[in-house]
């Protein structure tokens, strides 16, 4: 068995694909998940699941979805340890991390490294961005609101799911697998 965070793309933003949490977790409990929490209303699980692959955990969340709610929401799945490991990267000196503006997008595939090339990092200052692997990490000195490294955007350029998190986001879902 091993402690899993499935991150819903898009869920709760507005009055798109509203999601109750309470239900969130009934859905991921019914698929034989144990230990099932979520964390803030974007759509963070954190579960217990047996040695099933993360795709297919996806899928399944995904199918949970459309069936019981009539909602196409695309998923990415990672486990503890993988969550770990992406928090010991720290890509930016400590001193400069403001967490709220330090965020991780996981990919569900790792990025093509060609549609990477074909990104001038310039075109997108102040706003910097770093791949590495399945993720990419972004700092935004002036904030997320405005910048032009969205989820969409990534989409769009690498052809793979994307769903972004903030340091601290990322790092209590850490201690949620822990608990």
């Amino acid at each position: 068995m091993t402690r899993q965070v499935a991150l819903l793309r898009g869920i709760n933003l507005a009055s798109n694909n509203r999601v109750d949490m309470a239900r969130l977790r009934a859905l991921v409990q019914d698929l034989g998940y144990e230990r099932v929490r979520t964390h803030l209303q974007s759509g963070n699980i954190v579960f217990t699941a047996a040695a099933t692959p993360p795709e297919r955990v996806a899928h399944d969340i995904e199918e949970q979805l459309r069936l019981h709610l009539g909602l196409s929401v695309p998923v990415v799945v990672r486990s503890r340890d993988e969550l770990a490991e992406i928090l010991g990267r720290k890509p930016l000196p400590d001193a400069e991390i403001d967490p709220a503006r330090f965020l991780v997008v996981f990919l569900s595939a790792s990025a093509d490294p060609a549609a990477l090339r074909e990104l001038g990092p310039a075109a997108f200052e102040p706003d910097r961005f770093w791949v590495d692997g399945r993720e990419i990490f972004q700092w935004h000195p002036n904030g997320v609101r405005n910048t032009k490294l969205t989820n969409t955007f990534w989409e769009k350029h690498l052809q793979v799911t994307a769903t972004a998190r903030n340091w601290n986001t990322v790092t209590r879902l850490l201690e949620l697998a822990d608990e």
